[in-house]
């Protein structure tokens, strides 16, 4: 660790010799403007806290006293009302103020796995009761949501109208109306994503939280029931998500997902069972997957089952358990360049780059799923057979850590996209708390179009900084456009910065 401070050190330290000539001045400003950039070295531990401190930003309802996020102020206090259940609290999806259940699941989800991943290494940063704070914070909702055995509320305001507003959270106007699935209203995905995320909380709050770990559970089980009897798409039933957040992979890549977070919670071999028996017909073993996202969760479900041991259990299962480990291949070679054909495109800079949309969300996923799947290499002692060669637990680490690096600033542009972290980030993020003068500054009201007439198309940086936000980042070209209005690069997820938290903590580690 020291001789790798010290090569840090010594590059950042290179500067332009006195007396140089036309040629050593040509070469360091080549070396400074285009191999420096990609070339730097991070404190991982700093880039943790600050991931932590984005959900405080995102948080809806009535604020706890140990708020670090000062600006922010109470919002969402009547959600559910008009439905007659309580709705308050839970997560901001990304700039706007509607609460949609899907993102907001597999967010929990993807922190709680973190914290199941590296739990010891958040804990060693200093990190670990903010973790479990910011995975409570989402589960005390899901909790609200699921108001009946066969019922879970979807999703909270509406973004058609949400988005003809530029508010911040705490003069909120729009529509707070709640949408829910039920029996007759089906929503297998939703209610498959809610389950994997509070059986991943559960075993995360085992050790701290028996009490509620038992809670979480109950509600999974539950759920899944609910789920799997009453089986269809959540945006069928719930039109106003169709425009957002719609359910692209449908869900039974979602009960896959949940059975298998159920097995690992319960050790019940019943959900182990339903993972292995519906592989063929549930698609787990069909699609050839190259992303990660709240919606496919089809490399997620390979990933876990080909990390399954070789327990007796398991061995009536072992065909499958292979052909899950040979989709799970396909994605992590895909992901490395190493397939002979479909591989994910990369820019010049290094970027993995799926869609024009948002691509950091992938960014992150991919690298969380390549270091857990390092560490299952090194402690199995394997390699991943690609085409186009073996890969081993180091240099498949080392990947995940260039897109990590990428993303903090080793880049063409220079720039950290994740807000807050180094000198040069995103200074006019796609949302509209940050945009505003703080409510505790100013406490006059700021109406729908008033926002948009006076703080929207400012160019002026945003006067609040969403520190630990990962925003939409760079084009295929990695080019970046740091401007309010382009919500397609600058507008950030919670569920973009959710899968960083356990690598950050990975890396500082090492």
């Amino acid at each position: 660790m020291a001789m790798k401070e010290k090569k840090c050190r010594a590059v950042k330290q290179l500067g332009l010799p006195y007396h140089s000539s036309p040629l050593v001045f040509f070469f360091f400003f080549f070396l400074n403007t285009t191999i420096l950039p990609l070339t730097r070295c991070f404190d991982y531990g700093e880039a943790l806290t600050k991931s932590l401190l984005y959900f405080e930003a995102q948080r809806s309802g009535r604020l706890p006293y140990n708020q670090r996020v000062t600006w922010r102020g109470n919002s969402g206090l009547f959600d559910g009302i008009e439905q007659g259940v309580d709705l308050v609290g839970g997560y901001y999806d990304a700039g706007d103020h509607v609460k949609f259940g899907l993102p907001m699941a597999f967010t929990v989800t993807m922190l709680s796995w973190g914290v199941l991943q590296y739990g010891q290494q958040i804990e060693s940063a200093g990190e670990y009761d903010h973790a479990l704070e910011a995975i409570k914070w989402g589960t005390d909702y899901l909790i609200k949501a699921h108001s009946h055995p066969n019922v879970l509320w979807a999703e909270v305001g509406d973004g058609d109208t949400d988005h003809y507003c530029w508010q911040r959270p705490e003069d909120m106007t729009t529509s707070r109306r709640a949408y829910k699935i039920d029996d007759k209203n089906p929503g297998s995905d939703l209610a498959g994503e809610t389950v994997a995320a509070m059986a991943a909380a559960s075993i995360a709050f085992r050790a701290t939280n028996p009490h509620y770990s038992q809670l979480l559970l109950h509600h999974a089980l539950q759920l899944f029931e609910f789920g799997d009897k009453y089986r269809g798409r959540y945006d069928r039933s719930v039109d106003v998500v169709k425009r957002y957040y719609p359910s692209v992979s449908g869900y039974k890549d979602e009960l896959l997902w949940a059975a298998s977070w159920l097995y690992r919670a319960t050790n019940n071999i019943t959900y182990l069972g339903y993972v292995m028996d519906n592989a063929q017909s549930f698609g787990g073993l069909d699609w050839a997957i190259t992303e990660f996202s709240w919606d496919v969760k089809y490399a997620g479900v390979q990933i876990v089952a080909s990390m399954l041991g070789y327990e007796v259990k398991l061995q009536k299962h072992k065909h499958v358990i292979e052909r899950y480990r040979s989709k799970a291949k396909h994605y992590l070679c895909a992901c490395l360049k190493k397939n002979k054909k479909t591989n994910v495109h990369r820019t010049s800079g290094g970027l993995l780059y799926i869609r024009q949309w948002n691509n950091m969300q992938y960014v992150s996923t991919a690298a969380f799923l390549l270091t857990i799947y390092s560490d299952y290499l090194l402690t199995s002692n394997q390699t991943l057979d690609c085409q186009l060669g073996k890969v081993g637990p180091e240099e498949m680490l080392s990947f995940a850590k260039s897109q990590i690096d990428y993303i903090l600033g080793s880049n063409p542009m220079g720039m950290s996209y994740l807000v807050g972290f180094g000198p040069n980030y995103p200074k006019r993020v796609h949302h509209r708390g940050a945009s505003f003068k703080t409510y505790r500054e100013n406490k006059g009201f700021i109406g729908c179009t008033q926002g948009y007439d006076n703080y929207y198309g400012r160019h002026d940086p945003n006067p609040n900084i969403i520190i630990g936000a990962l925003v939409g980042g760079p084009d295929r070209d990695d080019q970046f456009r740091d401007a309010r209005w382009n919500y397609m690069q600058t507008e950030a997820c919670t569920y973009n910065t959710a899968p960083l938290v356990g690598v950050f903590a990975k890396l500082h580690e090492s």
